[in-house]
């Protein structure tokens, strides 16, 4: 039996599965408190291969959402129904965005959608749509990204080394966006806003980090050795070594 915990703080269900699992794959490490160390392999977590494998450039990707190359791009995406602190934090700060000379690419989810497209009518530095689908040229566009906390979404800001600020959702299990977040805060990596405090905060830490080229320099060097590209391989080459009775 093997089990994968993507997250930074183990889910009651894995910690149950654990006690009698043959191997543990972890999405990071840190996971001793929750699993018997042995068990545990640190494989990260497996990102699509429309992200890893892109080649795709940042006019490229600039074009696909009608925007400016001369521009710093702010990414702000909050899950596929969006995040609503987050959007009304964009919404209430959307002048002050604009006005400090940044253009924005804002996923919104459905329920915010109908609002963010009356308040950006007829702004051509906001791309404003419920859902992005080909999320490998939203990365390529962006310098900045505003973001929840999901263990997926932290893996695929580490295999794009993009400077990020973490909203983690509060009612998220056991707070695990919190724990994912500060994996990276810690290390320099990331900022991270409360999702209580986001509607004060938010917007002036995004301009602020977009706007600070020798921070975004850090984080991207202390994201990088974070990034793991092949989780994927790493997991089935560990199972099938297992089952052919080699050690991992």
């Amino acid at each position: 039996t093997f089990i994968h915990e993507s997250n930074s703080f183990a889910g009651k269900s894995n910690i149950m599965l654990g006690k009698k699992a043959t191997r543990i794959f972890a999405g990071t490490e840190g996971l001793e408190k929750f699993f018997p160390a042995e068990k545990i392999m640190v494989t990260g977590n497996p990102v699509r291969t429309s992200i890893t494998g892109s080649r795709i450039s940042r006019e490229e990707a600039i074009r696909f959402f009608s925007l400016e190359a001369s521009k710093k791009t702010l990414l702000v995406v909050g899950g596929s129904l969006g995040a609503k602190s987050v959007n009304e934090a964009i919404g209430k700060g959307l002048e002050k965005i604009t006005g400090a000379g940044l253009q924005l690419i804002w996923q919104t989810g459905k329920p915010y959608a109908p609002i963010a497209k009356e308040i950006t009518k007829g702004l051509n530095t906001v791309w404003a749509g419920d859902f992005i689908a080909q999320m490998e040229y939203a990365y390529a566009a962006a310098d900045v990204v505003v973001a929840r906390a999901g263990a997926m979404t932290v893996a695929e800001i580490c295999v794009v080394n993009r400077p990020v600020l973490f909203v983690p959702y509060p009612f998220a299990a056991e707070d695990h966006q919190t724990v994912n977040a500060m994996q990276l805060v810690n290390k320099h990596a990331a900022l991270m806003v409360k999702d209580s405090e986001a509607k004060e905060k938010l917007v002036f830490m995004a301009i602020e980090l977009a706007k600070d080229p020798a921070k975004q320099e850090e984080m991207k060097m202390n994201l990088a050795p974070l990034a793991i590209a092949d989780a994927d391989k790493r997991i089935a080459t560990a199972i099938m070594n297992i089952l052919n009775g080699k050690n991992f």
